[in-house]
Parts: structure tokens; C-alpha cells; sequence
């Protein structure tokens, strides 16, 4: 059962008097509870087709059809609830308050999408998910790159999502923590059934995809299925 299916998305943008042309007829499945991983260099379209994925840009032309209902006909009300309930995402940088605490900056999740029931419970049940539960209450300055990554998951997994959407999450790591930030993630979607679509130019998390996608200069260039002895898990 597929989760998403994009069908010649194209997302063009105007730079002055040049035509940028992000996205050129864009046709990709993600299947539910798949960790797919999107592979291509920097200009490539990674976060355009994510940001369209993710309800926060909207394509030019073709659809976007999640669970079955296309997002592109979806009233602003009806689109604001997709990328708040639906979607969760992780991204290169951590983008957490420095004035709140890990636990606070996960919450603040469930505060902005007005689910503000047992908010800081919730909020340390997330940090328990991704490893670091005795973090709760430490600052962003008195964590490293690799806790203030997991407080960044916990704060995109606290809602629940049915869809994990992460650009680069990786590129702001050294590689052995980088590492055990893609186990990580790879074990979520195994144990809850989250579906994770990664974007990266980094070819060392494909050893935790179930299945990569090579995007070129808007186009899918080509498609690689995990082979099927392939443990998914990359070594530290």
C-alpha cells in the first residue's frame, strides 16, 4: 500500500529573469511504512520535492495524492492540518529555542498545534524514544550536535505523524555521529511503522533505505532496491 504517490510533479521558480526549473515531472511512490531514501547533489530538487511532499510548496503542475486524498486540493484550513497532524520533519539544522529546555522544545510542538493535553509527559516520551530521557531538562548549549539531533526527532515524532519527512539530517554531523543518527531513525520506522522519506547528498545513509531514489537536476535518474541480504543497519 502506497502512503504517497506523486505523479508528474513539476515546480518551476523565477530568479530575476531565469527560470528555474526545480522539479521536472516528478513520478514516485512511497510505500507505508517505507524508509525511502532520496540520493542527489546540492541543486538537485531534494527540498523542493520535499517541501512539496510536506504541503509547504506547491507544485506547478502534476499531483501529490497521500492515503489516497490529493493534498493539492486541499483548502488552506485542510492543508494546515496535513503538514501539522500528518507530517513530521527533521532537518539539517536543529533550530531549537535556545531559552527552552529539551524537553520544552519538543512540547512546544504539541503547543503550536493546540494538542496541549499532558504536553511535557508526551514530551518526555519522545526523548525516552530516541535514547536520551536524562536530557529533559538541559539547555540546547549543554548538548551535543548529536543530542540536539535527537531532541530535533522526538520534537518531529511527539505529534505522532503518520509521515517523517527529513532534509539532510545528517549534513551537520561528523560521520560517526551521523551514524548513529540514521540507525536511529531506520530503528523509529521499524519499531512504530513511521513512514521516513530522507533527503541527502550523503551516500552512507543508504545503507539503512529500504529502497533509494537518485534525483538529477529536477528528474529521477534512477532507482535502487535494497538488496535483499542487506542488513539495515550501518556500521559505527
Amino acid at each position: 500500500m502506497n502512503m504517497i504517490e506523486a505523479k508528474g510533479v513539476t515546480r518551476t521558480f523565477t530568479l530575476g529573469e531565469v527560470q528555474v526549473k526545480a522539479l521536472q515531472g516528478i513520478d514516485l511512490d512511497v510505500r507505508k511504512g517505507e524508509f525511502l531514501v532520496i540520493l542527489g547533489p546540492s541543486g538537485s530538487g531534494k527540498t523542493t520535492l520535499l517541501n512539496c511532499l510536506g504541503g509547504i510548496d506547491t507544485p506547478n503542475s502534476g499531483s501529490i495524492v497521500v492515503e489516497g486524498k490529493d493534498i493539492g486540493g486541499f483548502k488552506e484550513k485542510k492543508l494546515s492540518g496535513y503538514r501539522r497532524n500528518t507530517v513530521g520533519w527533521i532537518f539539517q539544522f536543529f533550530n531549537l529555542i535556545p531559552s527552552l529546555t529539551a524537553a520544552e522544545n519538543v512540547a512546544l510542538t504539541l503547543e503550536m498545534a493546540r494538542d496541549r493535553k499532558d504536553m511535557m509527559k508526551r514530551a518526555r516520551e519522545a526523548l525516552d524514544l530516541v535514547g536520551i530521557p536524562d536530557k529533559a531538562n538541559m539547555f540546547p548549549s549543554q548538548l551535543s550536535g548529536g543530542e540536539q539531533q535527537r531532541v530535533a526527532i522526538a520534537r518531529a515524532l511527539v505529534k505522532n505523524p503518520k509521515i517523517v519527512l527529513a532534509d539532510e539530517p545528517t549534513g551537520n554531523l561528523d560521520w560517526v555521529t551521523g551514524t548513529k543518527i540514521a540507525n536511529l531513525m531506520r530503528d523509529i520506522n521499524k519499531r512504530e511503522g513511521t513512514t521516513f522519506v530522507v533527503v541527502s547528498h550523503d551516500i552512507s545513509i543508504t545503507g539503512v533505505a529500504d529502497r533509494v531514489i537518485h534525483l538529477r537536476d529536477g528528474r529521477i535518474s534512477d532507482r535502487e532496491e535494497a538488496a535483499p541480504e542487506a542488513k539495515k543497519v550501518m556500521r559505527e
